[in-house]
């Protein structure tokens, strides 16, 4: 695989920062629904929302972008997206957007280290430290053992390695296909895989609150867009640290929406984890610059 160009890179940072954007205000919204719905009838919406909108855009090139060389990786691809989403929004009716977001932004170093263990990539010393201090910052945020502990917090984390494989697979496939072939399939897999809970738990939706379900649907189909260009167009190494934008759209959104202020313990450990992977990632580009130069 080709090294991208400064422009390549520049443009996949940038499209991160949209797509973390509208994940953040896609969370937000889901929270509210899912004070109120259960969380299958809106993981179900936001995939619903992707499907029909990929499909309207797509329109008679459609049945072209369902066919892939490669549908094992997005069968998994796919069901790690759903288990990122379903864990993360399970989680949002126990614990803050900020605390969530920020056990979620361990996902830059375990992309690091996931390179390490299933693409062949050497994990020095350095590299294992900032995993090392990610997860430290991680258990000063849900603090084990303490009274604030609740077993909500671990959901973020999960939700941090599915995304985590999902990004290192969508790297993987990125420069094979167009975007729009890993969108359709992710998003049919996971209206399909909720589609069967249906029947078993939706609640009734009222006109006033369908154009919230709408939102998240747009919200995470732009959010995927951008995502899947950005890891297509740059290295994960390059784009993943600037996920951490994600903890200041979710504290403002958090406090905007919901009143919700982190506490100390909170702010210290999201520090502790996004120094960690700026470390990671600092280290990562001098290494990769100093091999480009010999």
């Amino acid at each position: 695989m080709t090294s991208p160009s400064l422009k390549d890179t520049k443009s996949g940072i940038l499209l991160m920062v949209i797509a973390i954007f509208c994940f953040a205000a896609m969370d937000a919204a889901a929270k509210g629904l899912i004070a109120r719905y259960p969380v299958p009838q809106v993981i179900w919406a936001r995939f619903a929302g992707q499907v029909l909108i990929v499909a309207l855009l797509l329109g008679p090139r459609l049945p072209q972008m369902l066919r892939t060389q490669w549908p094992v990786l997005h069968l998994v691809r796919s069901a790690c997206q759903l288990g990122a989403i379903a864990c993360f929004f399970s989680a949002l009716p126990y614990i803050g957007l900020a605390e969530a977001t920020a056990l979620g932004d361990l996902n830059p170093v375990l992309i690091t280290l996931g390179a390490a263990l299933f693409l062949g990539e050497r994990l020095g010393p350095r590299r294992l430290a900032g995993v090392i201090a990610a997860l430290i910052g991680a258990l000063i945020i849900i603090r084990p053992g303490l009274s604030v502990f609740t077993p909500a917090a671990l959901l973020p984390l999960a939700a941090a390695v599915f995304y985590s494989i999902n990004a290192l697979l969508t790297r993987r496939l990125g420069p094979h296909e167009t975007a729009w072939t890993p969108m359709i399939l992710a998003a049919l897999f996971g209206m399909a895989v909720t589609s069967l809970s249906l029947p078993f738990v939706w609640v009734p939706v009222p006109m006033a609150d369908w154009p919230q379900f709408a939102l998240i649907g747009l919200l995470g189909t732009v959010a995927q867009l951008a995502l899947i260009r950005a890891f297509t167009l740059a290295e994960a190494g390059s784009v993943a640290p600037f996920a951490y934008v994600g903890l200041i759209f979710a504290t403002g959104w958090g406090y905007i929406l919901y009143d919700e202020v982190p506490d100390l313990p909170t702010i210290i450990g999201a520090l502790v984890i996004v120094l960690a992977g700026l470390y990671v990632w600092h280290r990562e580009t001098r290494v990769h610059g100093a091999s480009k130069s010999l």
